[in-house]
């Protein structure tokens, strides 16, 4: 059986991006790979074994075209009102909180959070299909 490890999403600034997902996030840097045309991060966090890459092509100037694909990370906290307020009072930017209940009954709570490349993470309060996902947020 294969275990996801990380994911990869090439950022332009790693300096703004790792201070951005630690204040968002609490992730932290693991690992720090050099060379001379690029720089791989590893940022993780106790709760996972999961890590999310940052990599850095060194040449590049200009922002990432995202594309309208609509990937995005995921991750699930206990409480998505209590993060929205922390993240939306350090200035990070986040979307409105969502209760999904297209039947009437409650699927999830969530909010997108966006960045500084653009990217879209979604935090999904624990509950539904994410109720036994162990987390200490």
């Amino acid at each position: 059986m294969a275990k996801m490890i990380h994911s990869c999403i090439r950022v332009l600034d790693d300096v703004k991006s790792i201070a951005w997902y630690a204040d968002a996030f609490g992730l932290k840097v693991a690992d720090q790979l050099d060379f001379p045309n690029f720089r791989l991060t590893y940022l993780s966090n106790a709760e996972s074994g999961f890590e999310l890459e940052l990599t850095v092509n060194k040449d590049r100037t200009e922002p990432y075209n995202l594309g309208d694909g609509y990937g995005h990370l995921a991750v699930v906290v206990d409480s998505a009102d209590q993060l929205h307020a922390e993240m939306s009072s350090k200035g990070l930017e986040v979307g409105k909180l969502i209760d999904f209940a297209p039947a009437g009954d409650l699927i999830a709570r969530f909010f997108f959070a966006t960045d500084p490349d653009g990217y879209q993470i979604e935090v999904i309060q624990k509950g539904g299909r994410f109720d036994s996902v162990q987390t200490d947020c």
